[in-house]
């Protein structure tokens, strides 16, 4: 039998008519009981002392009972993590509670890897759902909608996609801190407007922080090259186009040093290697302003077939601008970015990228721009 979903009503041209606090609570609820094991049972029950926000208790087939604190968030986005995660501490501290779930109209992918990283579980009015129960045990996990079907019109305030993000991240990643916005607007070229969103963004997923004078102090900056990946992908956000060398990497390495082609930069494995070997690379993956120029000056031939160089038109300038570090007098892209770019990557390429980060984290002294 088909499980009952929540059909939506949109029109076209308009966007859906958000449900509000009560309808998103009541939706969790009902999401969540569909989803139970067969005998399973949930009815809303106050925990002892809980004024705020909503509870629910979930009752297994042998007549063990666990407590649920609700917070409840209609609009959620990744700046409200950090007020949700000291809620459900509230929760857990002061009520007898086994577990705290979020209700919200949408939950993204970012949003909800964030509440499961504090250990929060969460349900929303389109099925996305993730809760786990310790006694009695219990998991329980779905998917709904890929995007808010509620979002009106205007720039997401959730991602890091986009060129000025791009800007942004890289810049406060390659040099030191801490910073001022008018230097970080300065120097990553960003616009004011998007500067303040994505610093209001890496605030919000705990990535920097705005120190006492009012500076922006980088917190994590692997963890925020990590983040951006999610949202920067080098065989997806670029326009890439494959090809074969007849010859063998080798001879491409040999021609890209004599230093005869356009602007490029080598990303990928082979660039990985110039500051942490990992394995020989087995392929080569190139930014290049003309692909199709720097295909021809090096002898590559395009293919579907045997390929093993793939030559990227970047969709940004700022990720294919070239460190200062070359390798056999080839161009190589910044170390930060050649890290991101593999996370993403085929096969063994995200274990590289770790290997890369443990050394950049290790050296920041060798790479990092005062």
């Amino acid at each position: 039998m088909t499980e009952p979903r929540y059909c939506l009503n949109v029109q076209r041209g308009q966007e859906a008519r958000r449900p509000g606090g009560d309808e998103v609570a009541r939706r969790a609820q009902e999401l969540l009981r569909t989803r139970l094991p067969s005998r399973w049972a949930l009815t809303e029950a106050p925990l002892k002392g809980l004024s705020a926000d909503t509870s629910w208790e979930i009752e297994s087939p042998d007549g063990r009972r666990a407590g649920i604190g609700v917070v409840l968030k209609p609009a959620l986005g990744v700046r409200d993590l950090v007020d949700v995660a000291n809620r459900a501490t509230r929760i857990r501290d002061r009520y007898d509670a086994d577990a705290v779930v979020v209700a919200a109209r949408y939950v993204s992918t970012q949003v909800g890897e964030g509440l499961e990283r504090q250990g929060i579980g969460y349900v929303d009015a389109t099925g996305n759902m993730r809760v786990s129960l310790t006694l009695p045990g219990l998991f329980v996990a779905d998917k709904g909608a890929t995007a808010d079907p509620w979002r009106g019109p205007g720039r997401r305030r959730d991602t890091l996609k986009g060129e000025p993000a791009a800007r942004v991240v890289r810049t406060l990643a390659d040099r030191v801190g801490p910073w001022r916005i008018s230097r970080l607007i300065k120097e990553s070229g960003a616009s004011t407007g998007s500067v303040y969103r994505v610093v209001e963004l890496l605030e919000a997923e705990g990535l920097v922080r705005r120190t006492s004078d009012g500076e922006i102090a980088v917190e994590d900056w692997p963890n925020m090259l990590r983040r951006w990946a999610s949202d920067y992908q080098f065989l997806e956000t670029n326009a890439i186009t494959r090809w074969t060398a007849p010859r063998g990497v080798e001879s491409v390495l040999h021609k890209l040093s004599q230093g005869t082609t356009g602007g490029y930069a080598v990303t990928g494995s082979f660039a990985a290697s110039a500051w942490e070997s990992y394995a020989p690379a087995r392929s080569l993956w190139i930014y290049a302003e003309n692909p199709d120029g720097l295909a021809g000056s090096v002898g590559l031939r395009e293919s579907e077939t045997g390929v093993n160089v793939l030559v990227a038109r970047p969709a940004y300038p700022v990720v294919m601008t070239a460190g200062s570090r070359t390798l056999d007098g080839v161009r190589l892209s910044c170390p930060t970015q050649v890290a991101v770019d593999l996370m993403n990557g085929p096969g063994r390429a995200p274990s590289e990228a770790e290997a890369l980060m443990t050394w950049l984290e290790r050296n920041t002294d060798e790479w990092r721009v005062p």
